[in-house]
């Protein structure tokens, strides 16, 4: 998922920065902003079936912590690791995709300044946060 965000970030960046040196038309642009809407629409949809699962990842965990101070056993010891290392690495997981769907905002508002011809109020090139 991490690559195809990559990919679909520098595809835009490389768009914008056509926009900004006025090398495309209204009309490509009103293509490019509603085919970036349509990614973010199914990035958000990709970040809350993440979130969910995360969350049951964090609850699981939670209650094998708590199974596991009552019964002291390597198997729940083990399976607390276990989610532990599985909740961590969703958290990341989720971490980079939120923040690849704030920057495609970011984007998406510069596409609808581009194509409406009103100035870019940074009046510099767009460029990766």
């Amino acid at each position: 998922m991490w690559s195809y965000l990559k990919r679909h970030e520098a595809f835009i960046l490389k768009l914008l920065k056509q926009a900004h040196e006025g090398g495309l038309s209204k009309k490509e642009l009103e293509k490019i902003r509603h085919y970036h809407l349509r990614k973010i629409e199914f990035f958000q949809h990709e970040r809350f079936i993440h979130l969910i699962v995360t969350l049951f990842m964090g609850l699981f965990l939670l209650l094998s912590l708590f199974f596991s101070m009552f019964h002291k056993t390597y198997t729940g010891l083990a399976l607390s690791m276990l989610l532990l290392m599985l909740t961590t690495a969703y958290v990341v997981h989720y971490f980079h995709l939120e923040n690849g769907v704030q920057r495609f905002y970011g984007y998406w508002e510069k596409l609808e300044i581009y194509s409406h011809n009103r100035p870019c109020p940074a009046k510099s090139a767009p460029s990766k946060k």
